[in-house]
């Protein structure tokens, strides 16, 4: 019901973007599809290392210990940013805390998993930067990244002071432990195939990279610069391929299947998120559909929540290949993290006007971006990098 069709001149859907050409049934359509989010999901794995690349050495040292929660925090989200994977955060708290002279004490890295849960949502906010051509596409790509965006910092901005006076979460993972008992030291890892299959592009790019720059620095620049080039340019084909489909039905029965119920549609995504495992991917693939009109913002909320429950399973793979007399620490900063994103959605989705207010405040920024494109850049460059990086630089200026 939120979406509006835009009114355009003939050769241009009702969705406001580009239709792909009318000639072709729709089985050859979706074999290009499948292709064109084969090479952007590629693109996605591809920054990700790239920036990794850029960052190497960083995460030591933002990982030192700090009682300060806030700086815990700030370190979560700016080391999660500069990856761009919450699951190499969570798995390097995980492996500090249960290391045999941990040098993060457990009380530390609480706050440090919300900050991840907020540094997430960075890949699919920049996905969403690839529409900044076109107004109506990049209202609606922009609405279904930022809404992630503010649900997690709404959580936290409930969630942390709470823990802080009364650290109860800390409390109930430890419960939640000896209810059920903890297994550790079994040495179990888990690659998922589709990630190693969606890796592919990124790898090519990669030896193209340092065939061309050698290896360092420059190389993860290079990069860094050919996945975004290829995210930009899959995403504008995906979008005029997709707009074909957007006048046979294809948004209604998409909304059909995923407005009927929301903790199925959580299920999925949680699924979806577990089995690539990347909350990344599972989000970023709801980027061009919702640019190409064929996903609402209601419907895309639900599962967004439902891939932050489905990325927290990496952290507990991560627990189960530690051993040592700290291994239940690990335990339980995974519990953590699970218990924090499962008590964001219960306090914040069964109420319509609190869910409402992430959604309100994603489309007040879609409609600042689409106003200002340097407005929507500048956003993410703030939020995600700028921001923690000042108030982490000044709180350890400060000695906190």
């Amino acid at each position: 019901p939120r979406f509006r069709a835009a009114a355009g001149p003939r050769g241009v859907t009702a969705e406001g973007s580009r239709g792909g050409p009318r000639g072709g049934g729709t089985g050859p359509r979706l074999l290009a599809l499948a292709g064109l989010f084969f090479l952007f999901l590629g693109g996605i794995s591809g920054l990700s290392d790239g920036f990794q690349g850029l960052g190497s050495g960083l995460l030591d040292r933002f990982f030192r210990a700090s009682e300060n929660p806030f700086v815990g925090l700030f370190v979560g989200m700016l080391a999660t940013t500069v990856v761009q994977s919450s699951s190499v955060t969570s798995s390097l708290i995980v492996a500090l805390v249960a290391a045999p002279e941990s040098p993060l004490p457990f009380e530390s890295a609480i706050p440090m998993v919300m900050g991840a849960n907020i540094g997430t949502t960075v890949t699919n906010t920049l996905a969403a930067l690839g529409h900044l051509r076109d107004r109506e596409p990049l209202r609606r790509a922009f609405e279904v990244a930022t809404c992630h965006d503010l649900f997690n910092l709404m959580a936290v901005a409930i969630l942390l002071p709470v823990e802080m006076a009364t650290g109860f979460l800390a409390r109930l993972s430890t419960a939640a432990l000896d209810l059920f008992g903890v297994f550790s030291g079994a040495g179990f890892t888990y690659r998922s195939p589709l990630s190693s299959l969606i890796s592919l592009p990124g790898e090519a790019l990669s030896r193209l990279s340092q065939a061309v720059a050698g290896a360092g620095a420059g190389s993860a620049a290079l990069l860094t610069l050919l996945s975004a080039a290829l995210i930009v340019v899959s995403l504008g084909m995906i979008v005029r391929t997709l707009g074909g489909l957007a006048g046979g039905g294809a948004r209604e029965s998409l909304h059909r299947v995923l407005g009927r119920n929301a903790v199925l549609t959580m299920a999925v995504g949680a699924l979806v998120t577990m089995v690539v495992q990347s909350s990344s991917v599972t989000t970023s693939m709801l980027v061009p559909l919702a640019g190409a009109g064929l996903l609402l913002l209601d419907d895309a909320f639900p599962v967004t929540l439902g891939a932050n429950v489905g990325t927290t399973v990496t952290a507990f793979l991560a627990a189960l290949a530690v051993s040592g007399p700290n291994a239940a620490w690990g335990f339980r900063i995974a519990v953590v993290h699970l218990l924090f994103n499962l008590l964001g959605i219960g306090l914040i989705y069964p109420w319509r006007r609190v869910r409402g207010m992430p959604l309100a405040g994603a489309r007040r920024l879609a409609g600042v971006a689409v106003r200002s494109r340097a407005a929507a850049v500048g956003y993410v460059l703030a939020l995600f990098y700028g921001v923690p990086a000042l108030l982490l630089v000044a709180s350890r200026a400060l000695g906190l």
